[in-house]
């Protein structure tokens, strides 16, 4: 097992905790009953992750029989609306939820977003807890206490942040996880590995057979490496003052592809080519080795993962989708470009048309 503590300052210092451990499923009884004390429970489960997993983990000792609101939620983007919110909070008081109530959110990054941002304006705020079951959940989106949801003109323009008083991610979950949702996943790993540095690089291109079998050693540090990454810049700038904004390297023409299409192409494929925009504008900025362009597309083609853009869209209307983008501020926008691996820089001041001329590139490869 491996345990990581996130101490966030303030007038009221908090800790956030995030275990990650094959087996760790099977602690989850006892865990609850350490966190919750005198608190009542209540779930929200991905329904599809509970035809997969309710009876096995029932097993377990999890208490899912006859549970005090056990709520199941369609996960998908479509649902990642304040609608949702308000019918998920309607269910919380018929159940009888009130200020001493936990949340617990069991389901990948959508159900996570949903939970976690429900539990931090139920109530004026309760305490949640996040079991990620997908791999994009478990390196990314249930670490760092950012909760949201979609408004149609873009991803994630209503949320909060509001932190997990734990993560418990059990590599074991993935067993279930289709091929296309696991390489989804894989995108953000190539995400974290860029920003953070060789060895978890190296990683990734050594054992790429071995993190594609769930609960292996190789599976379980991939995970604990980018949690580790993700808990040092959160503890570092909880609120995305600055620092945490390197995140979203390989969001920006990520959010505007997913927008684009309604949000039908998958979170991680958006990030892959994103990646590969930021990495080919660092390229033609004289910020990035060409070499290491190439290092990037091979690991990408490693794990099926996009890099071209899909030929219907124009650089201008991604140009455009970008504009509207929760990243520009003051009118600026704040693009994150790599220099090397293990080192990003964040900047305002870009011209759109050398962006533009990238995008041209990338649709024409």
């Amino acid at each position: 097992m491996v345990t990581l503590t996130i101490s966030l300052p303030g007038t009221s210092p908090r800790d956030s905790t995030v275990t990650i451990g094959v087996g760790l499923m099977s602690r989850v009884p006892e865990q609850l009953r350490s966190v919750l004390e005198n608190r009542s429970i209540y779930w929200i489960w991905d329904s599809r992750v509970w035809e997969l997993w309710h009876k096995r983990l029932a097993s377990l000792g999890w208490p899912l029989v006859n549970a005090r609101g056990l709520i199941h939620f369609d996960a998908c983007e479509a649902n990642k609306r304040l609608s949702a919110i308000e019918d998920l909070a309607r269910r919380l008081v018929k159940a009888g939820a009130d200020r001493g109530s936990v949340l617990v959110a069991v389901g990948g990054g959508v159900t996570g977003d949903v939970a976690g941002f429900l539990a931090s304006i139920y109530m004026r705020g309760i305490p949640h807890i996040q079991i990620p079951t997908t791999l994009l959940a478990q390196v990314d989106s249930s670490v760092g206490g950012k909760t949201g949801v979609d408004l149609p003109e873009g991803k994630n323009l209503l949320g909060a942040f509001h932190q997990p008083t734990a993560v418990w991610i059990d590599p074991q979950f993935v067993e279930t996880l289709p091929p296309r949702e696991f390489r989804q996943g894989m995108a953000e790993v190539i995400k974290m590995a860029l920003l953070g540095d060789e060895d978890l690089w190296s990683h990734l291109q050594d054992h790429a057979r071995e993190i594609k079998q769930a609960g292996s050693a190789a599976l379980t540090h991939t995970i604990a490496s980018c949690c580790r990454l993700k808990a040092s810049v959160v503890a570092a700038d909880e609120k995305e003052a600055g620092h945490r904004r390197v995140l979203n390297l390989g969001h920006t023409v990520g959010h505007a592809l997913e927008r684009l299409t309604d949000y039908q192409m998958l979170h991680g494929d958006a990030v892959a080519i994103g990646l590969n925009s930021a990495a080919r504008l660092a390229v033609r900025l004289g910020w990035f080795s060409h070499e290491t362009l190439m290092r990037l597309e091979e690991l990408c083609r490693e794990w099926q993962l996009p890099t071209r853009l899909p030929p219907e869209f124009t650089p201008d209307a991604i140009l455009s989708a970008i504009k509207s983008d929760k990243k520009c501020l003051d009118g600026k926008l704040h693009f994150i470009l790599p220099l090397r691996i293990g080192a990003v820089i964040e900047r305002s001041d870009l011209d759109m048309e050398e962006l533009k001329g990238v995008l041209q590139e990338q649709q024409g490869s």
